[in-house]
């Protein structure tokens, strides 16, 4: 089979890295030359539940040693030497490891004559730049597991808007929705723009639990994302959507009331940062103050643009919900009035008037 990259795919070769598990030492090679501004790496480095260090450093019990190939994590001069491990793996002498994409994927079919979108490296027999394409057709068939790092490489995100030239797609539009690593995972999608570093840092710890062998294979929905991370939408782990069900909107971005009227797309969106908060537990869109705009979800950008603009299905439910929240609002007010006062027996008068009865017998 050709690939987008001209080469042949090594999946209709024999051979390459081990299926199985159980590994006691496993590569992780990180690329982030899909189109993207590499804010999924700045925002991993933020992680500490846990941190990246106490992987790479072996701090966390059962997990196989990591050794982490990152650009802006490496200790390498750059160059060629950066390069290493990543033309060991293409040449199939590197396994097993897991490959990490960060950034969309660009269509190279569309390009007519030579030329690229974005690249990795040089060709080292040519000096011509190789496309990230390359990368992928020679690295994903032999990785261990192949992850997706952040929304662009989910599905595609900003790059792949309507209008855009380049024809961007997500790493599973671009491989295949059916494609299954040499450990039978599909491709692991952890979206986010940019990705939360908790969530992405335990879908990875699973990972490689699993290649560990003392786990088994992260439960995925049917985007590929991990379940347990995005199976509840923003609105369900919203602090303010008790203010949604009472018909209590606000208006504006420094009320502390449900944001609907101003745009958030909470309940629709499968995300957990309202409940994970951002940074050791604190900040998130909702938490502080900001709208969600959809930034997990495989619609993103499109399907909630204009961005600020109520939803649609906005009005309608506020609309629904206006008369049912504003009887609820009421009953609870007057509800809550009442247990705001103490009981009348509370008192230091000389009579006992709580209903004690010391000769009271049943």
């Amino acid at each position: 089979m050709t690939t987008q990259s001209g080469t042949t795919d090594v999946r209709d070769e024999p051979g390459g890295a081990e299926a199985g598990t159980g590994f006691d030492e496993i590569h992780i090679l990180w690329i982030s030359e899909g189109m993207s501004c590499d804010g999924d790496t700045v925002s991993l480095t933020s992680a500490d539940q846990p941190s990246l260090e106490d992987v790479v450093l072996g701090l966390i019990p059962g997990l196989p040693k990591v050794n982490l190939v990152n650009k802006v994590l490496s200790p390498s001069l750059g160059g060629e030497d950066f390069l290493a491990p990543y033309r060991a793996a293409a040449r199939g002498e590197l396994s097993p490891f897991i490959l990490v994409i960060e950034g969309s994927v660009p269509n190279q079919n569309i390009i007519k004559g030579d030329g690229y979108w974005t690249s990795f490296g040089n060709d080292p027999d040519t000096g011509e730049p190789q496309p990230l394409n390359w990368w992928i057709d020679q690295l994903a068939p032999r990785a261990w597991a192949v992850v997706a790092a952040g929304t662009c490489a989910a599905y595609g995100g900003i790059h792949a808007m309507a209008g855009n030239p380049t024809g961007c797609m997500g790493l599973a539009d671009y491989l295949g929705w059916e494609f299954r690593s040499r450990a039978g995972l599909p491709v692991v999608n952890v979206p986010g723009c940019p990705i939360q570093p908790e969530n992405f840092m335990e879908t990875l710890i699973w990972v490689l639990q699993h290649a560990a062998g003392s786990a088994p294979p992260p439960p995925l929905d049917h985007m590929l994302r991990p379940q347990w991370l995005f199976g509840k939408t923003v609105h369900e782990g919203c602090d303010r959507a008790a203010y949604y069900e009472q018909a209590d909107f606000g208006l504006d971005y420094n009320s502390p009331k449900c944001l609907v009227k101003t745009g958030c797309w909470g309940p629709v969106v499968n995300c957990n940062v309202p409940k994970r908060g951002w940074m050791a537990g604190i900040g998130g869109c909702p938490n502080v103050g900001g709208i969600c705009i959809g930034c997990t979800m495989p619609g993103f950008p499109d399907a909630f643009m204009p961005f600020m603009d109520e939803p649609p299905g906005g009005t309608l439910s506020t609309l629904l919900v206006k008369p049912y929240g504003a009887v609820v609002r009421r009953l609870r007010g007057l509800t809550n009035d009442v247990v705001n006062h103490e009981p009348k027996w509370r008192h230091n008068k000389r009579r006992l008037t709580s209903g004690y009865d010391p000769h009271w017998r049943a």
